[in-house]
């Protein structure tokens, strides 16, 4: 089969490999009818993480079951599934407690499972599941290839973004502001305005992004930065600043725009993989400022945001502005690299 490997920082290819094989009674294994580029595989793809050998890669995917180990109870051959950015079992103390990240069973795509052997990448024909009926969700039907544009984001996207505004704590009436325009900070805004957040101020640059953002529920737009963007969130919302601030990048500039962007007593959420972040932990104690995020357990909000995107109250896939063949994916990791597409969407 067909499969992304990086070889080196912007070194992309479409590498011939062996096929994934049931390992254990547990598995599946799911023929890819969708995946996408995140923003987290642009770290290697950029060398700000180490690349020492070729290494697969990609973590978002849909897709149809074609096996199923002997264990498996939930999935029968022909589901459409979605699977998380991670592989869990869904039953470890851990993942009933909603951390399904940390899972003790569990892992990511790309890496050894437990048991040590080789996982594939999301961005191939072909990916063995681990604990595939801890990990994957089934539609009940077979989606259009519209849908399947939706239900794509689920697989990490916007369940990031969801979990963003959870980790604040979002509520309904309540203030909000999102730093960072790529997809993750799009679903933000879109997750925060379901959750039922009065305002939502979208911090961009970009007229394209803001136009999603304010498709997405935005009320208002930031350019600024810094200090100034900080005055210009305080003047929109009521002379202090937000409730709740969404940090969605994960720079030591995004914290800091988050930090300023806060009102006394109100709280951050944070999804973006940091790099670089410091913090300022007394005046978080002289401002009341609370802090939480991390990792999204994707797998423990499927559940709950399907319905939505089923039913078309919420269209997330709006965010894939992008969509080339898996062939083409050299082409899709260069769009998102120089930011003239928001999320690339591979096709198979």
């Amino acid at each position: 089969m067909r499969a992304t490997v990086l070889h080196a920082p912007r070194d992309i290819r479409l590498d011939d490999v062996d096929d994934p094989q049931l390992q254990l009674g547990t598995d599946a294994i799911v023929r890819v009818v969708a995946a996408c580029v995140c923003g987290s595989d642009l770290w290697p793809y950029r060398g700000l993480n180490p690349v020492n050998e070729p290494t697969r890669i990609g973590h978002e995917f849909v897709g149809v079951v074609e096996q199923v180990g002997d264990a498996v109870s939930s999935l029968t051959p022909g589901d459409f599934v979605i699977s998380p950015f991670t592989f869990s079992d869904n039953t470890c103390a851990l993942c009933v407690r909603g951390v399904h990240t940390s899972c003790t069973n569990g892992g990511f795509w790309g890496h050894p499972d437990k048991q040590g052997h080789a996982t594939d990448g999301g961005q191939g024909e072909l990916v063995r599941v681990p604990w595939a009926d801890g990990t994957l969700v089934a539609t009940p039907s077979q989606p259009s290839q519209e849908m399947v544009t939706q239900l794509l984001t689920l697989s990490d996207v916007f369940p990031t973004g969801h979990h963003a505004a959870v980790s604040a704590g979002v509520t309904a009436g309540s203030t909000v502001v999102v730093v960072g325009d790529g997809a993750v900070g799009l679903s933000a805004v879109l997750a925060s305005k379901r959750l039922g957040a009065a305002r939502v101020v979208a911090m961009s640059r970009h007229e394209s992004r803001q136009q999603i953002a304010r498709r997405f529920g935005a009320d208002e737009v930031v350019a600024e930065r810094g200090k100034e963007g900080a005055a210009a969130v305080r003047e929109m919302l009521d002379g202090i600043g937000a409730d709740f601030v969404l940090e969605c990048v994960g720079t030591g500039d995004s914290m800091k725009q988050a930090m300023l962007s806060a009102r006394p007593g109100g709280r951050i959420g944070y999804v973006g993989v940091p790099h670089d972040v410091q913090l300022n932990v007394p005046q978080m104690f002289g401002r009341n400022i609370g802090l939480a995020g991390g990792i999204a357990p994707v797998r423990g909000y499927i559940e709950e945001l399907l319905p939505d995107v089923l039913d078309g109250s919420i269209t997330p896939g709006d965010v894939f502005d992008l969509t080339v063949p898996l062939d083409q994916v050299a082409d899709g990791y260069r769009a998102m690299d120089e930011r003239t597409a928001i999320k690339t969407m591979l096709s198979l």
